[in-house]
């Protein structure tokens, strides 16, 4: 008996357009600005008030700022979660917020609290460029 041989599954195409790569930055540079932009106004309204509340609330908790550094892996990964809070994260330098040591156990969950904010954005950008490209309604 001869064996049928599988025909190849066609994955779907998704056209990159300008919106594709707009979406995420803009979404990344603004939390919630991205679904904003593709007219997903409660999704992005929520993720704003989200990342915004969870930035400010590890503010308010005494948590780190990461700087740029190349030191400790550790500190490498806590700047990229923060700096995936977009302009928050440029705002928090300038003003010179969460520029302070962990003096109590508050200022360890604040920490984690910005950086769990940045991630949380990042995710955020992805989801605006897969809707922006089709592969999510």
């Amino acid at each position: 008996m001869a064996k049928a041989t599988p025909e190849k599954v066609q994955a779907p195409e998704y056209p990159l357009t300008t919106m594709a790569v707009v979406a995420p930055i803009v979404g990344w540079l603004i939390p919630g600005g991205g679904h904003i932009l593709l007219k997903r106004y409660v999704r992005g309204l929520l993720l704003m008030i989200s990342v915004v509340a969870m930035f400010f609330i590890g503010l308010g908790m005494n948590g780190r700022v990461y700087q740029p550094n190349g030191g400790d892996i550790l500190d490498i990964l806590g700047f990229v979660g923060d700096v995936g809070a977009g302009l928050l994260y440029f705002l928090a330098r300038i003003m010179d917020w969460g520029n302070v040591m962990a003096a109590n156990a508050a200022a360890d969950y604040g920490k984690t609290f910005i950086i769990v904010a940045g991630l949380l954005n990042f995710i955020a950008a992805a989801d605006a460029h897969h809707i922006a490209l089709g592969k999510k309604p």
